[in-house]
């Protein structure tokens, strides 16, 4: 379901962005995620731009680097929106794991679709969103 529709029909939006993307990929650099003199591990943020150009990924996998995307406890959030869903990762720890986010983008370019998580990002993901259900007429919160 999104926001503004309870069918989960994706309402039409009255602007149209000359640049579309297939993708976002948002990188926190907030209050705890690649704070090393906190003891955190780094964000490589300078690298990834230049992989980013380097490669030609702006055009079609846009990257962002961005404030504080919570949670906290999984140091180093990395958040991709697609077109239907947001894929959330965390613990990212090494340059491995930005190299692996570097080759899930370029597969996602040749392919003009969001390519399949690796088995490295499969095991980074989360869900930071407490979802409802309706059973009769009670809601309850499931994690």
């Amino acid at each position: 379901m999104t926001i503004d529709s309870l069918d989960g029909v994706v309402p039409k939006c009255p602007l149209v962005t000359k640049r579309m993307v297939i993708a976002q990929v948002s990188l926190c650099q907030g209050c705890c995620c690649g704070k090393t003199e906190r003891g955190k591990p780094e964000v490589p943020v300078e690298r990834m731009k230049q992989e980013w150009r380097t490669r030609g990924l702006s055009k079609v996998v846009q990257l962002t680097v961005s404030g504080c995307l919570g949670p906290c406890d999984l140091v180093n959030v990395v958040r991709i929106s697609g077109g239907h869903e947001d894929v959330w990762l965390g613990n990212f720890r090494s340059m491995d794991d930005y190299l692996d986010l570097i080759h899930w983008a370029e597969e996602s370019k040749a392919a003009g679709e969001l390519a399949p998580l690796s088995q490295q990002m499969k095991e980074a993901r989360f869900d930071p969103f407490r979802r409802t259900e309706r059973v009769g007429s009670a809601t309850r919160s499931t994690v």
